[in-house]
């Protein structure tokens, strides 16, 4: 039993690391949002055109798919196995004395982000893969004016901020927990750990949740 939890816990480390390294290189191609509104729509539509006509990035795009629900899977698992093996509730349960919010609350944080990627993923892989839409001047699919629309409504920045303040807790959390799964947690790098976490975190929330406003006030 305790080896497999072990071998369960291996695998949300695993999935959530590969997960942390697609949202830097997804960031980094999405801070081209950036840039003044004529050049931005250029250089987004090249590089949708440049990932979908890819085979390695559609390869890739279904291994990301597999990694998210295997993590979703996996922590309902675990989260099943240690509310079993915890048993009954204490009658004063002083948890919150001695963990963070986030560690205790990862399961409501990873609903929020499931279903924010069930909506993001309807207003722009889908939109993008299976719809008809306008072409720019180089004849790219017009990707960019997609972002444009949808960052012009003020419900769905809202989803999106809330989305990835819960993203940051997350993160911060499963930075640590994954760093001690795999034996990185050691006394002797704790600090090194904890500030590679904080600065992963901040740049990751603070890079995805400047954008939309950013695109806002551009157009």
């Amino acid at each position: 039993m305790k080896q497999t939890t072990i071998q369960y816990k291996l695998v949300m480390a695993g999935t959530g690391l590969f997960l942390c390294f697609f949202l830097v290189i997804h960031l980094l191609g999405n801070l081209q949002l950036l840039l003044p509104a004529a050049e931005a729509q250029e250089q987004f539509n090249w590089y949708s055109h440049l990932l979908a006509g890819n085979m390695l990035i559609k390869i890739i795009s279904w291994v990301l798919f597999i990694a998210i629900i295997a993590h979703a899977v996996y922590a309902l698992i675990l989260a099943g196995k240690t509310k079993k093996a915890n048993g009954a509730k204490y009658v004063y349960d002083k948890r919150a004395n001695v963990s963070p919010w986030n560690s205790r609350n990862m399961g409501l944080l990873g609903t929020v982000i499931l279903i924010f990627l069930v909506i993001h993923l309807k207003d722009f892989w889908y939109v993008s893969d299976f719809t008809t839409m306008g072409l720019d001047k180089q004849g790219y699919k017009d990707m960019y004016s997609v972002v444009v629309l949808t960052f012009h409504q003020w419900w769905y920045i809202a989803i999106y901020e809330l989305s990835f303040i819960a993203l940051g807790f997350h993160l911060l959390h499963g930075f640590f927990s994954a760093a001690r799964t795999l034996g990185l947690y050691h006394p002797k790098y704790v600090k090194l750990v904890r500030y590679t976490g904080w600065l992963y975190t901040a740049f990751i929330t603070g890079g995805f949740m400047l954008i939309p406003i950013v695109v806002y006030l551009n157009n």
